[in-house]
């Protein structure tokens, strides 16, 4: 049998070496790391993949698309499949920044403690690559996603691509709301209606304090996804893992840090990576991954 092959695809000027070591861990035999690689420029390389192997053992080359900005990232995505030929292919998966294992971890443990068609989910900083996927997959579940930008132009123009980009895979019909609160009361009213809260800011930026956190009375999950210091959500430590807010208060909210949420994202990143080898036609993006996450919950 050939060896496993990953070409990772970087649009930055060095590959993450975070996303190598993962690759390493999840049994590839071989990396062949690419830096700045344009969408405009991928197809030789693609191609390269494509005709040195044939048959059965083309699901043992496949590529990992990577980088910082997430936009390029999802362009070469596209150029790569589009460099296909019918079933001459191999496999891809789309990851940069962690933006779909991160999200996926953080839905599928929400899914753990409430029922996602019976909530209602607050995402904080939703316009990211990270927010928006959140979104998505929260409302591909079937829970009301309101989605907080400080530009409600912004937040709006987000719920509309997420909608658009649901199509048929969405439990019942897609529940978004773009909000932008301009006060600390109307913040508070707003988060007042939320099950759960996300929170997927930019690094060191805090979203919700501790002291607006402990007053929101009918939160059951808060999750704060920002590993860099202030913490994104105030009061809740980077290890935290189901906690609850208040160790002696069973009605405050179980609560979520980076670390907390980073053990699960692990297991589906290197489960997505071996996934990629056991067929040469597989296309891992937020949905998929999210579906691979919630598979490997007990894992």
């Amino acid at each position: 049998m050939s060896q496993k092959i990953l070409l990772q695809f970087d649009v930055d000027s060095q590959p993450s070496s975070f996303d190598s070591v993962v690759a390493v861990d999840a049994g590839v035999d071989h990396l062949f790391r690419y830096d700045n690689v344009e969408a405009s420029g991928v197809e030789s390389l693609v191609h390269g993949a494509m005709f040195t192997r044939g048959g059965d053992d083309l699901a043992n080359t496949a590529i990992f698309v990577g980088g910082t900005d997430v936009r390029a990232a999802e362009e070469l995505f596209a150029a790569v499949q589009n460099a296909f030929f019918g079933p001459v292919r191999v496999s891809v998966m789309l990851d940069a920044s962690g933006c779909n294992t991160t999200a996926a971890a953080a839905v599928a443990s929400l899914t753990k403690h409430i029922s996602l068609p019976e909530a209602t989910c607050v995402v904080l900083g939703g316009t990211g690559p990270v927010g928006r996927r959140v979104a998505h997959m929260a409302a591909r579940q079937g829970a009301d996603v309101i989605l907080t930008s400080r530009s409600l132009e912004r937040a709006e123009e987000a719920c509309g691509e997420i909608t658009s980009g649901l199509g048929k895979s969405v439990k019942g019909e897609p529940r978004l709301e773009a909000a932008a609160p301009e006060t600390p009361e109307a913040k508070m009213r707003l988060l007042g209606r939320a099950d759960a809260i996300i929170a997927c800011g930019a690094a060191g930026v805090e979203l919700l304090a501790s002291d607006e956190l402990n007053a929101l009375e009918g939160l059951r999950v808060a999750i704060d996804l920002n590993a860099v210091p202030p913490a994104g959500i105030g009061g809740v430590d980077s290890f935290d893992k189901a906690k609850r807010l208040r160790e002696d208060d069973e009605s405050s909210p179980l609560v979520y840090g980076p670390i907390g949420v980073g053990g699960l994202k692990m297991r589906t990143h290197k489960a997505a990576i071996a996934k990629l080898f056991e067929a040469n036609d597989t296309v891992l993006d937020a949905d998929e991954i999210y579906d691979l996450t919630l598979d490997g919950l007990s894992i």
